[in-house]
């Protein structure tokens, strides 16, 4: 909640000299929407002071001194000319969270404000909680990616999945080099040329490619999107997890496993553990490669 209000306070200066120093003047009341605050003005100042001061105080009287937090405002303070008008190069504020704000001026006229920025509602037994004055809506980024997979417009690469006759999926090559280093060398290597490429993808469903794309836009698997057995779920996850393990998709590859480990039953079981021991094979063979290359 956003409220404001403001005061003029005139101070007889002569007068104010025969004021002893931490003695204030009877004080003045402001309102910002349902919050109330006094303003205490010591016109010789308060202890400790040499008298040549002006001191102003402001107490907001509905703040707990307890939970000072659940009230951001500001206590603004500017002089004004000679003709009544602000003079802004004289201008003061500061920012108190529940408590009070302390100004000094050599000046008879000035003008006292209070500005709510943030206030606070009780929510039954619970404590306060912050609410922001505006209200931002939740992220949708990964919402407007899962948007743009399979759709033609803006695409600049194209696969034909499954050899069944299937519409071609359409992608966008900078996200895919982006996510995979094999989608990498296939797109900006030699294929960086073609204005509108097509690959011919045998070995992988539609619905598993179509996943994995999925993963590749939004940095997760899309909803709904295993069968509804656990054996058929199984087989899906399983060739998910090949195809990230094709593409170097770490991520979506730990994934899948955690998927299988969660559907794991006794007539998966074999085919899990076949996965499992061949992805092994696979990571194993690729190590001694690796390890191959930097002997030499």
């Amino acid at each position: 909640m956003l409220a404001s209000g403001f005061v003029e306070c005139k101070l007889d200066y002569l007068e104010s000299e025969k004021i002893a120093i931490d003695d204030s003047l009877p004080e003045t009341k402001v309102s910002a929407g349902e919050h109330h605050a006094r303003i205490r003005l010591y016109p010789r100042g308060i202890e400790g002071g040499h008298g040549e001061h002006v001191s102003i105080f402001m107490f907001i009287d509905d703040v707990d001194d307890d939970d000072p937090g659940q009230i951001d405002a500001v206590f603004e303070v500017f002089l004004t000319d000679k003709h009544g008008a602000p003079s802004p190069q004289h201008a003061r504020s500061t920012e108190v969270v529940g408590d009070r704000g302390r100004r000094h001026a050599r000046v008879a006229t000035f003008v006292c404000g209070l500005v709510v920025l943030r206030d606070d509602d009780d929510d039954g037994d619970d404590r306060r909680r912050r609410r922001p004055c505006i209200a931002v809506p939740p992220p949708n980024l990964a919402a407007q990616l899962a948007g743009m997979v399979g759709c033609p417009d803006g695409s600049d690469v194209s696969f034909s999945v499954g050899g069944g006759g299937e519409t071609p999926i359409h992608a966008h090559r900078t996200v895919l080099a982006a996510r995979s280093p094999v989608f990498r060398a296939e797109l900006l290597g030699s294929m960086a040329e073609a204005t509108m490429p097509c690959f011919t993808l045998h070995d992988i469903e539609p619905a598993m490619f179509r996943a994995l794309l999925h993963f590749v836009y939004t940095d997760a698997l899309p909803p709904n999107s295993p069968p509804t057995t656990a054996a058929s779920a199984a087989e899906f996850f399983r060739g998910l997890l090949a195809a990230a393990d094709r593409y170097a998709l770490d991520r979506l590859k730990l994934m899948c496993a955690q998927k299988l480990w969660e559907i794991v039953s006794a007539e998966t079981v074999a085919a899990t553990l076949a996965c499992a021991e061949m992805q092994l094979d696979a990571s194993t063979s690729s190590w001694k490669i690796a390890t191959s290359r930097r002997q030499r």
